[in-house]
C-alpha cells in the first residue's frame, strides 16, 4: 500500500521536484532567516547560483550550536502569527532546540507520518495506541496527527501508568502501538508479570523510535509481544518523527526525500560522500515553511542506498543509525557505540535486554563497566554458572569491538526500566 504517488515516482522526476522545492527553499531562507543569511554570504553564495539539488553542497551547513546562539525563534523564516505551533526538545547547551510550525507544515507531518503507517498497514480500520510523550516533544502529537491523517481511530495514551496502558490495549483493542523500543520491552515485561498471554491483544505492529535499536532487539520484542516491528526515524530539528520509515522488508528506512533531503558527510571534514558510504547523516528541509533548516548536521551515523526495493517505493533507503557522533564513546582510542554493546548482549539468551555502560578513568586510562540484568527465566545463583557467563560475554564484547571490559551481572529488575528514552551510558570520566 502506498499513501501518495511521490513515493515510487523516477529517480528523475524525484530529481526535479527536488530541485524546484530547493531553489524556492533557498530563496525563502535567504529573505526571511538572517543568520543563515550571513552565513551564505560569508561563503559568496546566493540564491541564484543554487539551479538544481545538485547544488546542495554550495550552501553552508546549519548545526546544533546555530539553534542554541538563535535561541529561541531566531532561526524563523516566517511571523510569529504565522506559527501556529511550537515543539521542543533538550539541548547540549542548557537550552532547548525549539522549532515551529505553520499550518501547511503539520499538514507535511501528517501526510509523511501517513506514510510511516500505510507502509505499515495500517488503514483507517485500525485503532492507534500512541504511546510516545505528548507536549513539546514531537512524538505523540507528530505520530497522532498521521494516524488521524490516515483516518484510523486515535488513542492518546502518551507515556506512564504501564498497567493502565495494558488495560487500555486490552479494553479498546487497539492494533498497533507507537512508543520507544525500550518501553515496548518494558510493557512486554509487566504482561509477563500479570500473566497476561500477548496473543490475547488485538495488538499487530508496532512502530518503534525515538532511541537507537539493533536486530536483535526486534527480535526479542517480536518474540516477546507476538507483533511486527516498524523502525521509524525523525528529529525534531527537521520535522519530528516521520523524516524515514521502514517499509515490510524491514531492510533501511526510506527517507521522504520529496520534502527531507538526505547527504552522507565525512562528520571530521564536511565531505560529501558518495551513496553506500558509512558517514554522518545531513538532512535539507525543501517543503518547510516556519523552520526549514538547511544542511542540518544530525549527528546520527548511517549509510544511503539507492538499491531498488521490492516494497516498489523508489525513495532512497537509509541504515539504521548506529549511533550518534556525539553520543560515540571512545575508550582507549576505539570508537564505541552503545548499540555495538546492545548487539553483543542480546546473543546470550540467559541476559535481558537492560544494561548500563559505566565509563571512568583510572590514572591515564580509560574503563569500562557493563552492568547487565539476568533473565528471570534464566536466573542461577550458581557461581561457576554466573562466572561462565560472565567470561562469554567479555570475551564477545572484545572480539567484537576490540576493547576489554568488566562484565556485571546483576539480579533480574534492578536496573532502572523507561518509559521514553532510555539512559544507558554513565561517564564518570566528564563528572
Amino acid at each position: 500500500m502506498y499513501w501518495d504517488k511521490n513515493e515510487t515516482i523516477s529517480r528523475d522526476e524525484m530529481h526535479q521536484i527536488q530541485s524546484q522545492r530547493l531553489i524556492k527553499t533557498v530563496d525563502h531562507v535567504y529573505r526571511n532567516m538572517i543568520p543563515y543569511r550571513k552565513k551564505m554570504d560569508a561563503m559568496g553564495v546566493l540564491p541564484g547560483d543554487i539551479k538544481s539539488i545538485d547544488d546542495l553542497c554550495k550552501l553552508p551547513f546549519t548545526d546544533k550550536e546555530d539553534l542554541a546562539q538563535n535561541y529561541p525563534y531566531g532561526l524563523f523564516a516566517v511571523p510569529m502569527d504565522d506559527v501556529v505551533r511550537i515543539h521542543a526538545s533538550s539541548g547540549t547547551t542548557g537550552r532547548q532546540k525549539v522549532v515551529g510550525y505553520t499550518r501547511e507544515d503539520l499538514e507535511v507531518w501528517g501526510n509523511v507520518m501517513a506514510r510511516t503507517f500505510t507502509a505499515g498497514g495500517v488503514t483507517k480500520s485500525d485503532i492507534g495506541h500512541i504511546s510516545y510523550g505528548y507536549g513539546l516533544f514531537t512524538g505523540g502529537l507528530g505520530a497522532h496527527g498521521g494516524s488521524e491523517t490516515v483516518g484510523c481511530t486515535t488513542v492518546p495514551v502518551s507515556v506512564g501508568n504501564t498497567k493502565r496502558q495494558i488495560q487500555i490495549l486490552q479494553d479498546f483493542g487497539c492494533t498497533f502501538i507507537c512508543c520507544t523500543p525500550s518501553y515496548a520491552l518494558y510493557i512486554a515485561e509487566t504482561l509477563e508479570a500479570e500473566g497476561i498471554d500477548p496473543s490475547t491483544l488485538s495488538l499487530r505492529t508496532g512502530f518503534l523510535g525515538a532511541e537507537p535499536w539493533t536486530e536483535n532487539m526486534r527480535r526479542e520484542i517480536e518474540k516477546r509481544l507476538g507483533i511486527t516491528t516498524r523502525d521509524i526515524y525523525g528529529l525534531s530539528e527537521i520535522i519530528g518523527p516521520g523524516v524515514s520509515f521502514e517499509c515490510s522488508e524491514q531492510s533501511g528506512l526510506h527517507v521522504n526525500e520529496d520534502h527531507f533531503v538526505p547527504e552522507i558527510v565525512n562528520p571530521d571534514t564536511g565531505e560529501p560522500l558518495p551513496v553506500g558510504t558509512a558517514g554522518e547523516l545531513v538532512f535539507t528541509c525543501i517543503t518547510k515553511k516556519a523552520f526549514p533548516l538547511i544542511r542540518y548536521r544530525t549527528h546520527d551515523v548511517c549509510r544511503l542506498s539507492a538499491e531498488p526495493c521490492s516494497c516498489g517505493r523508489t525513495l532512497i533507503k537509509m541504515s539504521k543509525p548506529a549511533g550518534r557522533t556525539d553520543d560515540m564513546l571512545i575508550i582507549r582510542g576505539v570508537n564505541v557505540f552503545p548499540s555495538q554493546i546492545e548487539s553483543v548482549l542480546l546473543e546470550f539468551d540467559q541476559t535481558a535486554p537492560y544494561y548500563m555502560l559505566i565509563v571512568d578513568r583510572q590514572g591515564v586510562l580509560d574503563t569500562l563497566e557493563i552492568q547487565v540484568e539476568l533473565a528471570s527465566e534464566k536466573f542461577s545463583d550458581s557461581v561457576k554458572d554466573l562466572e561462565a557467563l560472565s567470561r562469554d560475554i567479555r570475551r564477545n564484547i572484545e572480539s567484537t569491538l576490540g576493547i576489554a571490559a568488566k562484565v556485571t551481572l546483576v539480579e533480574p529488575h534492578t536496573l532502572p526500566r523507561s518509559e521514553g528514552k532510555a539512559k544507558r551510558i554513565l561517564d564518570k570520566r566528564s563528572i
